[in-house]
């Protein structure tokens, strides 16, 4: 850090982490200066993070499609005709190839996302031997699978698994606008099950879905007053995809959600704040400032799930022009990467024969 910021900081009072935040609190956050607001975020960031480092993670999707929820923001919900096609389950190793070539591209986790209401008995052999892969890489695993029982998740963690993502997309008073086919105290039972089975959680929401300022306050307050705020906290810009029922909706002013980076920020400052899907739509200037506001974590490559993101080249582009590094990870088994770094330049089309039907097995 520059030696005077590191002054200025260490003159403010230290920020305490709280569990017992209300909604006027969080709502003024919200309502202060925009100036005010970006400097008491970056202010909490640099007194728990390193303000030019950013972790980089990537997402893959491992089962694409047929989702029998109707969440209506999403493009893989089988009762919106978008023109995706679903797909089966990946093969084991093609999901262990695709990690290596997210590590060879400087990913330090890789995140998996199956459109599963929850999985199936059948399917968790094979979701586990994913987990394990990934491990053996080096690389700290993320899976996204839908609801879990107290038992899929104490499975996924003997496996390994290091973090499990499950939103809560907006506040609970605007829930019911967005998804009917689970209730809100579903969500948060999955993430109960994955904290007492020891897996770190992530855990965040979209912003830009008809919600108000209000309910962009409900859904962090949400967050920041768990028992243990989540590792990692996604914000999320609607991706408006033809063919859902939110296709048709206004994008979220830059600055608004410049603004629910930086309270997120401020609420819980020791969590890696994640901007997620919508970086599409987000030009440098907007990235530069979300960073300041306090996201220190991307989804990295040129997809994630089922939508557009930034290539990666371009997001290392402009962390060089930002003087930004990739988030470091320690390893006690890294294997040697100079073989790995082979694939960074290689570009493939996914094909049926990367995928095997898992109801056949």
């Amino acid at each position: 850090m520059n030696a005077r910021l590191d002054a200025a900081v260490a003159a403010q009072p230290a920020q305490v982490t709280r569990h017992d935040w209300t909604r006027a609190e969080v709502e003024a956050l919200f309502a202060l200066p925009f100036n005010d607001l970006l400097f008491k975020a970056q202010t909490v960031h640099r007194q728990h993070f390193d303000p030019n480092a950013v972790q980089v993670s990537t997402l893959l999707s491992i089962k694409t499609g047929a989702c029998p929820e109707d969440c209506k923001y999403c493009p893989q919900s089988n009762r919106y005709d978008t023109g995706l096609e679903p797909e089966k389950l990946m093969e084991v190793q093609k999901v262990i190839e695709e990690a290596q070539r997210a590590k060879a591209t400087g990913a330090t986790r890789f995140c998996m996302g199956a459109a599963w209401r929850s999985p199936k008995k059948k399917d968790m052999p094979y979701v586990l031997a994913m987990v394990k892969g990934v491990k053996e890489l080096g690389l700290e695993s993320c899976m996204t699978l839908g609801m879990l029982s107290a038992e899929q998740a104490q499975e996924l963690a003997e496996a390994g698994l290091d973090y499990y993502n499950h939103n809560l997309d907006t506040s609970p008073e605007y829930y019911g606008e967005i998804i009917t086919t689970r209730t809100y105290g579903d969500r948060l039972e999955t993430l109960d099950h994955v904290r007492g089975a020891g897996i770190k959680v992530c855990s965040g929401g979209i912003v830009g879905m008809g919600e108000s300022v209000r309910d962009r306050a409900g859904l962090l307050l949400q967050l920041a007053n768990l028992p243990q705020h989540p590792e990692s906290v996604p914000i999320n810009r609607l991706v408006r995809v033809e063919g859902t029922p939110l296709a048709a909706q206004e994008n979220v002013d830059s600055f608004d959600f410049i603004r629910t980076i930086a309270v997120a920020r401020i609420l819980m400052p020791k969590s890696h704040v994640r901007l997620s899907a919508g970086r599409e739509t987000m030009n440098e200037e907007m990235h530069a400032l979300a960073y300041f506001a306090g996201a220190n974590s991307i989804f990295y490559g040129e997809k994630l799930l089922t939508t557009p993101n930034p290539e990666a080249n371009s997001d290392m582009a402009l962390f060089g022009r930002l003087g930004i590094e990739p988030e470091s990870r320690e390893v006690e088994h890294c294997e040697d990467e100079t073989d790995g770094r082979l694939f960074a330049e290689v570009e493939r089309a996914q094909s049926d024969s990367l995928f095997y039907d898992a109801a056949r097995a």
